[in-house]
């Protein structure tokens, strides 16, 4: 497996590793007289994945886009960002502005926060925001600890994967990968509920319109298709991926016409890996035909398993 650190991570594409539950729903207006959802994540399940899961959808002034307390992000803020980047990357950005927009607010949320908790602290603050963010994170995850038990259990789910060490010899290795992906699961749920904690206003009419953008993509429209399917996110060179590589195509050409199996190069598709929350890969998602995440699963994984997972969803 290849795995990213966790609060470098967190930093660079702020938590957007929380469960992606992007249903086939429609953002069509509610009936007359229904309740229309409050909230990013009732009116477009699985558009936002971190900061702006619990935001609030708001008619805002024009142009601009969020709101939290004397935090104010515009329009122009996510178009400037957008146009630092390369521009091959403009256009995966632009499709998903949204995307931007939940980065750029959740890193100024989180600054807010860790400025606030520094406040409360005597000790001297951190010099920039980065290092504010990381110190934040950090004391939210000290008490973290990886047993030997998740150890072995880890070892056990992805042998294949090791080269035929045994456990001795890569225990140690194992151990702090474990504790990586508990500390990322953990920055990941604080992220996710951070509008369970403070009132964050995005603008709904500009939500509705990039959340139909959001969803131009293969992982979106499998997931809207009606069939079940199997999302693979890896790349070429990477040894657990590449081995996965040719069952793929064996399950693809099996399930022909019965569920759909997909292979997401994350280096070609930053974004979507980003948005899928891809920490370490390969990353197996299974999506029931209603478009619905059902199982998970990291690291190599044998053709008989995943078949198994395919017939517990009904797949014959």
């Amino acid at each position: 497996m290849m795995t990213r650190n966790v609060l470098p991570g967190i930093v660079v594409l702020l938590g957007l590793s929380a469960p992606c539950v992007w249903t086939s729903e429609s953002a069509a207006p509610k009936a007359e007289g229904e309740k229309k959802p409050a909230q990013v994540r009732e009116a477009y399940p699985g558009l936002a994945t971190s900061g702006l899961t619990y935001a609030h959808l708001s008619d805002l002034p024009a142009g601009v886009l969020l709101k939290m307390e004397s935090l104010t992000i515009t329009d122009k803020d996510v178009a400037g960002e957008i146009a630092k980047t390369p521009q091959a990357m403009q256009v995966q950005l632009k499709k998903n502005a949204f995307f931007v927009l939940e980065s750029v607010g959740t890193r100024q949320i989180l600054v807010a926060l860790a400025k606030a908790k520094t406040a409360e602290q005597k000790d001297a603050p951190p010099s920039n925001e980065q290092e504010m963010i990381q110190t934040y994170l950090k004391e939210l995850i000290a008490d973290v600890e990886a047993t030997d038990a998740e150890v072995a259990r880890f070892y056990e789910e992805n042998k294949d994967a090791c080269g035929g060490a045994t456990l001795d010899q890569v225990k140690d290795q194992l151990k702090q990968l474990v504790l990586q992906q508990k500390q990322q699961d953990l920055i990941d749920e604080h992220v996710r509920t951070l509008g369970q904690r403070v009132r964050i206003e995005v603008s709904a009419a500009w939500t509705r319109e990039k959340a139909v953008l959001a969803r131009d993509n293969p992982v979106d429209k499998a997931r809207a298709s009606g069939k079940p399917s199997l999302i693979d996110f890896g790349s070429t060179g990477c040894r657990p991926c590449d081995m996965l590589a040719p069952i793929l195509e064996t399950l693809k050409t099996k399930y022909a016409g019965k569920v759909n199996v997909l292979f997401i190069h994350v280096g070609q598709e930053q974004i979507l890996a980003a948005r899928y929350g891809i920490q370490t890969i390969p990353m197996q998602f299974f999506y029931d035909k209603d478009g619905k995440e059902v199982f998970r699963h990291v690291g190599f994984w044998p053709q008989v398993e995943i078949e198994k997972k395919l017939a517990e969803m009904g797949v014959q």
